[in-house]
């Protein structure tokens, strides 16, 4: 029996190959449970997101608000001042002669009186950005957690199990920014979706699924991955009480870019049956996808998955794409590049300019100026 010290849950512990997504990091005064251990060992952790169904309650307004401004433009000047036109003013640091002339010593050296800091300021920063302290969830305790948690109805919040720290080929296990985003659009545009079938490729937990579930009548949710997809379906039923009667059902399917053909193995969990290959094929109208771009391979099979179905579809379908651009420096550049983004987006424009006679693609962008309905940061490089 070897004695092994007990580690400290307070803080995060990363490894040179750990992906941490900022959502688990930038939700306050946010506790994640840490209820069981996937098939893996990883550590499973409960996370409660308040949707704001309700945008122009002044409520809703001031929490959106709170988790956008503020954070939208962390490297911009703090130090202008505007009227209540929104007219700019002098800039506050702006140099006062005599002012400067008075705070000089004997020798003529600029003596700078700095106002000490105050217990308020240290708190006020911590505010900023909340640490991570997972709490194990005891047996038995749940009811009461819930209750603490939600601060709201059934209906207004998003049940969602995910990991954290995880090595990249684990991605899909956390939950991302732009799910969010594309999210906040369904719930947008819910008459567009409305009683819709649709497809999510690389659905990882499943949340822009269950958000779809809320207005279309079917949703099959799709990756890979046994073990993701068990977590995937445990979110699907966590949040059954988000669908409408008659509506919402989500289906959870394996889906691997990497394979030409659907699994039908009746063996296999998560296959595809005939009929519902076929129901896919016969109704599906939207597919969508979001945060899936970070290597150059699966995007290119990702790409090659998006053109046999869309071939195979009885519709002409329409396409929703959500991304985050993420910077990163290279050694190969010596420079900060969008290397995952770039491809993307040359992918993309092989797939516009595609003249087989058969299939035609066009391309839009969406404005983000829609409303939000979930509380995280709409960053620019969404």
């Amino acid at each position: 029996v070897v004695d092994v010290p007990e580690q400290e849950m307070d803080n995060a512990t990363f490894r040179s190959d750990t992906v941490l997504s900022d959502v688990h990091l930038h939700c306050p005064n946010k506790r994640h449970l840490m209820v069981r251990l996937n098939a893996v060992g990883q550590p499973v952790f409960l996370s409660y997101f308040k949707l704001l169904w309700n945008t122009e309650d002044s409520s809703s307004e001031k929490d959106v608000r709170k988790a956008t401004t503020g954070r939208e433009h962390p490297y911009g000047s703090g130090d202008m001042l505007c009227d209540k036109d929104g007219n700019n003013l002098k800039k506050e640091t702006e140099p006062n002669i005599e002012g400067v002339e008075a705070l000089l010593d004997d020798d003529g050296d600029l003596e700078v009186v700095r106002r000490p800091r105050s217990a308020s300021d240290l708190e006020a920063e911590d505010l900023l950005r909340d640490r991570v302290y997972p709490v194990i969830l005891m047996k038995g305790k749940e009811d009461a957690f819930e209750d603490e948690e939600q601060g709201g109805t059934c209906s207004d919040v998003v049940k969602i199990e995910h990991t954290m720290a995880t090595p990249l080929e684990d991605v899909g296990k956390q939950v991302w920014r732009a799910a969010f985003l594309l999210a906040d659009y369904i719930l947008f545009q819910r008459d567009t979706f409305r009683c819709c079938s649709v497809l999510e490729l690389g659905a990882g937990t499943g949340i822009t699924s269950i958000i779809m579930g809320t207005v279309a009548k079917r949703v099959y949710c799709t990756d890979v991955g046994e073990d993701l997809l068990a977590m995937c379906e445990q979110n699907v039923t966590l949040n059954k009480h988000l669908m409408e009667p008659g509506r919402g059902e989500v289906k959870v399917k394996e889906l691997d870019w990497l394979k030409d053909e659907f699994c039908t193995d009746p063996e296999a969990p998560y296959s595809w049956s005939e009929e519902e290959i076929a129901d896919l094929h016969d109704h599906c109208t939207v597919i969508m996808a979001a945060d899936v771009f970070y290597d150059d391979d699966l995007t290119d099979a990702l790409f090659r998955t998006l053109y046999r179905i869309t071939h195979n579809l009885r519709n002409s379908c329409t396409v929703y794409i959500a991304l985050e651009k993420r910077l990163n420096f290279t050694l190969r550049h010596m420079d900060v590049t969008c290397e995952a983004y770039n491809h993307f987006r040359n992918t993309l424009n092989d797939l516009e300019n595609l003249q087989d006679g058969k299939m035609k693609y066009t391309v839009e962008p969406i404005k983000l100026d829609f409303c939000q309905f979930l509380i995280y940061e709409r960053i620019e490089q969404l």
